[in-house]
C-alpha cells in the first residue's frame, strides 16, 4: 500500500471502530453465543462425550468454540458495509480524493479488532471454566497468527456478502453455514465416532484441520501435516475471498 492508502485506510478505520466503541454490544453480542454454547457443550453434554483424550472437554472445545465466535463476528462486517451501500457514504467518498481501496481495508481490520476482542473474551471464560494450557509464547502467537488468518478469510467473504445482499437479512444470512460448519468437523467430537459420508466430508473440510492444529499447538503436542493443511485452506480462501470481493466492489462503484 502507499502512504496515501495507508493514511486513508487508518482515518476510515477509525471511523468505523468508533462505531463499534458506540455499540459495544456488538462485540458482547458476538461472544454470546459461543460462550452460551461453550456453557452448554460444557456442562450438559460433556460428561457424555468420549474424546479419547485425558484432558478436560473445555480443553477439546475451545478451538472449534474460538472459529464459532469469529464466524459469528463477520456477520456484522456485511451488515455495516451493507447500510454504508446503501446509506450513499460509498458515492459521497469517490467524490472525494480517498483511495478506494482503503473503504474496504477499514471494514476489514475492524472486523479483525472486533473479533479479536471477541476471541479474547470467550478465552477469559473458557479460563475461568477450568481451560488450562502450557503453550509457550510462540504457541500462542502461532494459534493467534492462524485466528487472524481465518478472521482476514471470513472478513473478506463477509465483503462479498455485504456488497451483493439485497436486504439487511440477505447481507447476513452467509454467516449460518460458517457457524454450522465447526458441528461437522472434529471441533466437539473425533471425526472416526461419525457415519462414514459425513466422517469423510468432517475430515476433508478445512474447519477440521484448523481445530486440530490450534489443538495441538494450546497442548503442546505435534502439529503434523494438519498445519500445513490448515494454512493451504486459509490462504486459498483469503485470495479467491479477496480478488472476489475487489472484483465485485468495482462493478458496484463504476
Amino acid at each position: 500500500m502507499s502512504t496515501h492508502v495507508l493514511s486513508d485506510t487508518r482515518i476510515l478505520t477509525g471511523r468505523s471502530l468508533r462505531h463499534i466503541l458506540r455499540s459495544p454490544d456488538t462485540i458482547m453480542t458476538t461472544a454470546v453465543t459461543p460462550i452460551a454454547l461453550m456453557l452448554l457443550f460444557v456442562y450438559v453434554f460433556g460428561g457424555a462425550i468420549n474424546t479419547g483424550s485425558s484432558s478436560s472437554y473445555v480443553n477439546y472445545m475451545l478451538p472449534g468454540i474460538l472459529l464459532i465466535t469469529v464466524a459469528s463476528g463477520v456477520a456484522y462486517t456485511a451488515y455495516r458495509l451493507f447500510l454504508d451501500m446503501q446509506g450513499g457514504i460509498f458515492e459521497r467518498f469517490q467524490s472525494m480524493p480517498i483511495a478506494r481501496s482503503s473503504v474496504l481495508w477499514a471494514h476489514v481490520l475492524t472486523s479483525l479488532v472486533a473479533n479479536l476482542v471477541s476471541v479474547a473474551i470467550v478465552i477469559v471464560v473458557a479460563l475461568i471454566m477450568g481451560f488450562r494450557t502450557g503453550a509457550s509464547m510462540a504457541g500462542w502467537l502461532a494459534v493467534g497468527g492462524i485466528l487472524v488468518l481465518f478472521t482476514l478469510a471470513l472478513t473478506w467473504i463477509a465483503v462479498i456478502a455485504g456488497l451483493s445482499a439485497k436486504t439487511v437479512d440477505g447481507a447476513s444470512a452467509f454467516s449460518y453455514p460458517l457457524i454450522f460448519l465447526p458441528f461437522i468437523s472434529s471441533a466437539f467430537v473425533p471425526t472416526d465416532s461419525m457415519p462414514g459420508p459425513v466422517a469423510w466430508f468432517a475430515e476433508n473440510q478445512p474447519v477440521t484441520s484448523i481445530v486440530n492444529t490450534i489443538r495441538a499447538l494450546l497442548a503442546q503436542e505435534p502439529v503434523g501435516s494438519d498445519i500445513w493443511i490448515a494454512l493451504a485452506w486459509l490462504v486459498g480462501i483469503l485470495a479467491v475471498a479477496y480478488a472476489v470481493a475487489n472484483a465485485t466492489y468495482r462493478r458496484k462503484i463504476s
